[in-house]
C-alpha cells in the first residue's frame, strides 16, 4: 500500500483506519489517545493487524455506506461473494445520550455462493511494546499484556474461535459477526444483537446527515467530509482532533512525524466554524464548554492545544521499538509544541465565539462565560500582539513577527467588538476600536513588502507565506483591493508547483519542505474565487479533489510530484478548508448562472 488508502471508522470516542483490502491497520482503545491496540500502520512487522486472506482470484472493492460511517469491503470471485461492514456503535440510547463503547463490530454479510476466507487476528497492545498473549475462552478470545501495564483486549463472534486465532479457513454461509471491545461484554454478543447495533448506528448517521444541506455540486465530497469531521470530535468533553493518527510523516524517511490526536484550539476553532454553518449547533457547544472548562482565571493565557480530556501536560517521547511509517523514525506519542506561544490562536477562538453568538444570540448557554472569555481575550491580545511568537506552523526555534498571527491579533478584538454590540456591551468600545486601529495600521505599515509585491510571511522579510492568503476571509482586507490581488498573483507565482501549494519556501528548522501542505491549496482555491477568478479556481479545485484517496479522504500533505498522500490522517484543518471552499465554489457558480440567466432572457 502505497497511498493513504484507509478508510475511518468512528463513534465520536475513538476510531480505527482499515485498509483497502479490509484489513485494521490502526486502533486506540478504550479513547482516540489511547495505546493502539493494531499499529501495522507505524511498523509492519510488529504492529499488529486485524484481517481476511482470501484467494487471489477475489476482487475486492470498498465504499462507504451513503451518508454513513458504515464501511462496506466486498470481497467477490464469481458467485462467491461477502461483505466486511465495519463501524463503531454510536446510537441514541432511550435516555437521551449516545450510546459509544469502545468496541469494533465487523458484521459479515453473506451476498451469495459459498465464499472461503481465512481470519489474521494479530493485536498487539500497548503500541506493540512487549509481547501480547491471546488466549481461547470459553465466551470470547482474550489477548493481553503484562508490559508496564496490564491490559487486555476481548474478541466476540459467531465463528469457530480455534479456526480464527489459528487463520484456519472458514467457509461462509451465512451472516456472521466479530465485535471485539476493550472491555468485558456482560451479555455475550449474538449475529443478531451485531446487526441491530449495526441499523442503529446507520439510522444515528442517516438522522445526522439529514440535518446537513445538500450542493448542487461537489456534495458527496463535502458530505464525506462533515461525517469525517463529526468523527474527529471527542463527545466527552467537545474537544475536536486534529487528526486520528500519530507520526504519519510529511515525508517519507524524514523526521517531520508528530503526534496529532489532540485538540489544537485553531484547528478545532476552525471546524467548529464550518460545521455549526453546516446546521450542525450541539458540537459547537460543547465545544465552546471545553474551552469554559479551560479557561477557569480570566487574565490565563490559552495554550495553542490540550488534550482531549483537557490535559494541559502532553509530553513528547519516541517509541523507538517501531520502525515507523515506511521507515520514517522516529515515532512519536505526545507533542511538545504545547508549550508553544501562537498569538494567532486568540482571533480564531474570537471567531468561533462571534459566529456562536451571532446566530444564537437568545438560544446560547453560558453567554455570560463566553462574555468573561471574551474581554479576557482582548485582554490578552492587548498585552502580547506586539511580541513575536512561533506562528501558525509551529516553529521550534526563533520567533518571529508573522504576519498571519498579527492578522488574527486583531481578528480578535475585531470580533470582541461585533460581540459586545450584539450583547450591548458598549462600555469598552472606545478601547478596543482603537487598539484594532493601532494593530491594523502596524500590519499595513510592517507586513507589505513593496520587492516582493505581496504581504509576506513576517515584518521585514521577503519570504511568501500560504497563510496571509486569510486575511481576506478574516475581514481584514477587500478580496479587491490591489494588494490582496497582488499577494494572491505573488503566491500563485513563489508557491505554486503544479497546482499544489507550499506553506513556505524558507527553510524552517528541518529544511525545504518537500510535500504540500493540503489546507494551504485550498485557500489559494478560495482566494482565486474571491478574487474574480472562479474558473481558474474551479479547475484547480477539481484537480486537487483527484488526489484525495478511494473513499475521498484527504490527510495533511500531498507530494508534489508522485501525488501521494503524506501526513496524519484523516486530516480535520483539509476536510473543513475543502467544505469551506466547495460551498463558497458553489455559491459563485450559482451566481454566475444567474446573471448569465438574466443575460439571456
Amino acid at each position: 500500500m502505497d497511498n493513504l488508502d484507509y478508510g475511518i471508522i468512528g463513534n465520536c470516542r475513538s476510531a480505527a483506519l482499515v485498509s483497502r483490502d479490509g484489513s485494521i491497520h490502526w486502533a486506540c482503545l478504550p479513547e482516540f489517545d489511547s495505546p493502539s491496540v493494531f499499529a501495522k500502520l507505524l511498523d509492519d512487522e510488529i504492529g499488529g493487524s486485524f484481517g481476511f486472506k482470501v484467494s487471489e482470484k477475489y476482487r475486492i472493492s470498498q465504499e462507504y455506506m451513503r451518508n454513513t460511517n458504515i464501511l462496506i469491503t466486498r470481497f467477490t470471485n464469481g458467485k462467491d461473494c461477502f461483505e466486511v461492514r465495519d463501524f463503531m456503535p454510536r446510537y441514541k440510547e432511550e435516555i437521551g445520550s449516545h450510546y459509544t463503547p469502545p468496541d469494533i463490530v465487523r458484521y459479515i454479510k453473506h451476498i451469495s455462493g459459498k465464499p472461503k476466507f481465512r481470519v489474521k487476528y494479530d493485536p498487539k497492545l500497548e503500541y506493540a511494546k512487549g509481547t501480547t498473549s491471546t488466549y481461547i475462552k470459553d465466551e470470547f478470545v482474550e489477548s493481553l499484556t503484562d508490559k508496564e501495564k496490564y491490559d487486555t483486549l476481548f474478541l466476540y463472534t459467531n465463528f469457530d474461535k480455534t479456526k480464527v486465532v489459528q487463520g484456519e479457513e472458514i467457509i461462509l454461509h451465512s451472516d456472521g459477526f466479530f465485535t471485539m471491545g476493550y472491555n468485558e461484554k456482560i451479555f455475550p454478543p449474538t449475529t443478531e444483537r451485531a446487526h441491530l447495533e449495526l441499523s442503529r448506528t446507520m439510522v444515528y448517521w442517516l438522522n445526522w446527515m439529514e440535518r446537513t444541506p445538500s450542493y448542487d455540486k461537489y456534495n458527496d465530497y463535502i458530505s464525506r467530509s462533515a461525517l469525517t469531521l463529526k468523527m474527529l470530535s471527542y463527545d466527552k468533553s467537545g474537544a475536536v482532533l486534529a487528526a486520528a493518527t500519530t507520526s504519519l510523516p510529511e515525508t517519507i524517511g524524514e523526521v517531520r512525524n508528530w503526534d496529532y490526536r489532540f485538540c489544537w484550539i485553531r484547528d478545532a476553532s476552525m471546524v467548529i466554524k464550518v460545521v455549526s454553518e453546516l446546521g450542525h449547533k450541539n458540537i459547537a457547544r460543547r465545544y465552546l464548554q471545553f474551552i469554559i472548562d479551560l479557561v477557569p482565571d480570566k487574565d490565563e493565557k490559552l495554550q495553542i492545544m490540550y488534550g482531549i480530556n483537557k490535559e494541559k501536560m502532553l509530553t513528547e517521547e519516541t517509541l523507538d521499538h517501531l520502525k515507523g511509517y515506511k521507515n520514517s523514525r522516529p515515532v512519536r506519542i505526545g507533542n511538545a509544541a504545547y508549550e508553544q506561544r501562537q498569538n494567532d490562536i486568540y482571533g480564531i477562538l474570537m471567531d468561533v465565539i462571534y459566529e456562536q453568538v451571532a446566530k444564537f444570540k437568545n438560544d446560547i448557554e453560558n453567554s455570560e462565560e463566553l462574555w468573561a472569555i471574551t474581554k479576557g481575550i482582548v485582554w490578552v491580545v492587548n498585552r502580547h500582539w506586539k511580541e513575536p511568537d512561533k506562528g501558525i506552523w509551529e516553529f521550534r526555534t526563533e520567533e518571529r513577527h508573522f504576519t498571519f498571527s498579527k492578522v488574527l491579533c486583531w481578528v480578535a478584538v475585531d470580533k470582541a467588538l461585533k460581540v459586545a454590540d450584539l450583547l450591548g456591551k458598549y462600555r469598552r468600545r472606545g478601547r478596543w476600536l482603537q487598539l484594532a486601529e493601532t494593530i491594523k495600521e502596524d500590519i499595513l505599515k510592517n507586513a507589505w513588502n513593496e520587492e516582493a509585491g505581496a504581504f509576506t510571511q513576517s515584518y521585514g522579510s521577503e519570504d511568501l507565506d500560504a497563510s496571509v492568503l486569510l486575511m481576506e476571509p478574516y475581514g481584514f482586507i477587500d478580496a479587491m483591493d490591489p494588494k490582496y490581488v497582488d499577494t494572491v498573483h505573488a503566491i500563485e507565482r513563489e508557491l505554486s508547483f503544479d497546482g499544489l501549494l507550499y506553506r513556505y519556501k524558507n527553510k524552517d528548522d528541518f529544511g525545504l519542505p518537500s510535500s504540500s501542505f493540503t489546507i494551504c491549496t485550498f485557500w489559494f482555491i478560495n482566494a482565486l474565487n474571491k478574487i474574480g477568478e472562479t474558473d481558474r479556481a474551479v479547475a484547480y479545485f477539481e484537480k486537487l479533489l483527484s488526489y484525495s484517496n478511494h473513499l475521498g479522504l484527504f490527510s495533511e500533505d500531498i507530494d508534489f510530484k508522485t501525488k501521494r498522500l503524506l501526513g496524519n490522517f484523516p486530516q480535520a484543518y483539509s476536510h473543513l478548508a475543502l467544505i469551506e471552499t466547495a460551498v463558497n465554489l458553489n455559491n459563485s457558480i450559482s451566481h454566475q448562472d444567474t446573471v448569465m440567466g438574466k443575460m439571456h432572457r
